[in-house]
């Protein structure tokens, strides 16, 4: 009898215990707690100091999580090269294209709640995309061209998975960057003067860079999935996105637009001079975070902190769940995180639904566990988690372009040489 009692409150502590662990936000720990050494971590800081001393960036800001507790947050340099003001932990940073992961978890959280099937054609719920057609002829004089039908229509899944065919303007192909500019689609991370229904909606009736499913091209496929979560929501993807993510899992520095109340701790982005010398980047538009914006670009328009992000990602690694607060089912997780491309062409990787997914052949590069899921951002940010090792690494700068790119490759390296067990 005494023996079943004892058990039994065993078993109490044991589940009192790991709910505890599964509902505690992301707190500071010593590295050793968890298997990582100290001195070794040192090593980070002097290459990202480094790299400032040298003047290839003029700050950072490095993050590291493991088993849910924070072993490192630093920032070095400065904010503004002008009034060379430091880099602080929580400052906030455009995270351009880090915003694509949000959109796809939003999207597949509708998914859960059986708004939509992954492989129903994007026309059924944003009918302007039906009957798409595919670019075949071009005339670089006057961007006059000539289509032939896709063999099929363009689906959810290949949205996530950037296999659609829609490129990006901007960035993307010379013919179809010249083929959006004509049509004013823009690759624009925020506007005060645009709605992004109605960019979408005339992105739907341009032609496709190559056939539905035919290969993996970057461009502005998460954009319409933004529009999706606001067809299938009712809400602004803003909205949707405070109410269903930011403040269910205490993301209080993640914005499209940010209040007067923090326009302060936004990062400056800078750029290089035809030396290469570091310099402030004087483009009214990339002040956009501190606009009275209403274009929400699901592909590229938030600004964050590494804390705000990093907890994000623990979510995800947490399967799902942070605080206590579910947003996703494990299995969801794992269908996010898995290889949705089959064998199209990702370099050394793959990508799953929203996320380039590290497969054997990529962790041969630096480490990286095969698994991790990652991707980064337009003005240097870069962020991964891998779940073999139970990690959540950011490293945030604000540059483009970025002529020593090796300090993210560095930052990749050093996080794991650092591990000590």
């Amino acid at each position: 009898m005494r023996k079943t009692i004892y058990l039994q409150v065993v078993a109490l502590i044991l589940i009192i215990s790991y709910s505890c662990t599964q509902s505690s936000d992301l707190q500071i720990v010593s590295p050793s707690s968890v298997k990582v050494s100290a001195e070794r971590l040192g090593r980070i800081d002097k290459m990202l100091q480094q790299n400032i001393d040298s003047g290839w960036i003029a700050g950072a800001v490095g993050f590291i999580a493991r088993d849910g507790k924070i072993i490192y947050n630093k920032s070095f340099g400065v904010s503004d090269l002008e009034t060379k003001s430091p880099m602080h932990t929580d400052d906030i940073f455009r995270i351009a294209s880090q915003t694509k992961a949000i959109t796809s978890v939003a999207v597949m959280m509708l998914f859960e709640e059986g708004k939509f099937l992954l492989d129903d054609p994007i026309s059924k719920y944003i009918p302007e995309f039906a009957h798409p057609t595919v670019i075949d002829k071009f005339n670089e004089k006057d961007v006059s061209y000539s289509t032939i039908p896709a063999k099929r229509e363009i689906t959810i899944r290949d949205l996530l998975t950037h296999t659609s065919g829609i490129d990006y303007a901007g960035i993307g192909s010379k013919n179809m960057r010249s083929i959006y500019f004509k049509a004013d689609i823009s690759g624009k991370f925020g506007s005060d003067k645009m709605v992004l229904g109605d960019k979408i909606k005339a992105l739907g009736k341009l032609p496709l860079a190559h056939q539905p499913g035919e290969r993996f091209t970057y461009g502005l496929n998460v954009d319409v999935l933004g529009y999706l979560v606001e067809v299938l929501s009712k809400e602004s993807l803003d909205h949707y996105f405070h109410k269903h993510i930011f403040e269910p899992l205490g993301m209080t520095d993640t914005y499209f637009y940010l209040p007067s109340s923090k326009f302060n701790r936004l990062v400056k982005v800078n750029t290089e001079d035809k030396n290469h010398h570091i310099i402030e980047l004087a483009e009214d538009s990339i002040n956009y975070p501190l606009v009275k914006g209403t274009y929400y670009s699901g592909g590229a328009g938030l600004s964050s902190t590494v804390k705000d992000y990093g907890i994000f990602l623990q979510m995800l690694l947490n399967k799902g769940e942070y605080n206590g607060k579910r947003l996703l089912s494990r299995r969801t997780v794992e269908l996010i995180t898995s290889n949705q491309i089959g064998d199209l062409f990702l370099g050394r990787d793959k990508f799953g639904l929203g996320f380039e997914i590290t497969t054997a052949d990529g962790q041969a590069k630096l480490g990286i566990s095969e698994g991790s899921f990652s991707w980064g951002g337009y003005f240097g940010t870069i962020y991964w988690a891998d779940p073999k090792e139970r990690l959540v690494c950011l490293m945030f700068i604000q540059q483009n372009p970025l002529s020593h790119p090796a300090v993210q490759d560095k930052f990749r390296a050093l996080v794991y040489q650092a591990l000590d067990d």
